[in-house]
């Protein structure tokens, strides 16, 4: 571990011995007490890296309508390495100047995040449903076929205006 997460990991074991609580923590809440008791103060690249996460969130909630009324995300990134830093590069799916490489990558990064939230999420039920094996175990398929088609639907088979 690096010693930044040592030091998150401490700042968290110190607000709970003196916030208490319900065992439930806001990220919010914890930085803010973290940053009033001094423990964090940001540099300046912590504060471009936060100014740059909210860009990246605006870009990933913009959302447009196609002519077959197709609600589509409009931004997408590629994530790459540039020597140890990792770095996401984004394209606009309307802008006719972006490479169609990038997208075939966004794509692709995008549903191999998919396919590790369903791991993750088989082995988090699998885990749970060992705990108590006299429960009835809780069954989470992961075949999403017809519920993609089934929020198709209103659009099959609809012309452009």
């Amino acid at each position: 571990m690096t010693a930044y997460v040592n030091q998150v990991k401490a700042y968290l074991d110190r607000y709970q011995a003196e916030v208490g609580g319900d065992g439930l923590f806001d990220p919010h809440h914890v930085a803010e007490w973290a940053y009033k008791n001094g423990l964090h103060k940001p540099s300046v690249r912590t504060v471009i890296d936060a100014i740059a996460a909210d860009i990246s969130q605006v870009w990933r909630e913009e959302y447009r309508t196609s002519e077959s009324g197709q609600r589509y995300r409009a931004k997408h990134a590629v994530r790459s390495k540039n020597g140890s830093r990792t770095m996401s590069l984004w394209a606009d799916i309307d802008d006719e100047r972006a490479p169609r490489e990038h997208f075939v990558r966004s794509f692709s990064q995008r549903r191999q995040q998919i396919v590790g939230d369903c791991f993750q999420l088989k082995t988090d039920v699998d885990v749970y449903n060992a705990k108590d094996p006299l429960q009835k175990s809780i069954q989470i398929p992961l075949d999403f076929t017809y519920d993609v088609e089934e929020l198709q639907l209103p659009f099959k088979g609809k012309k452009a205006a």
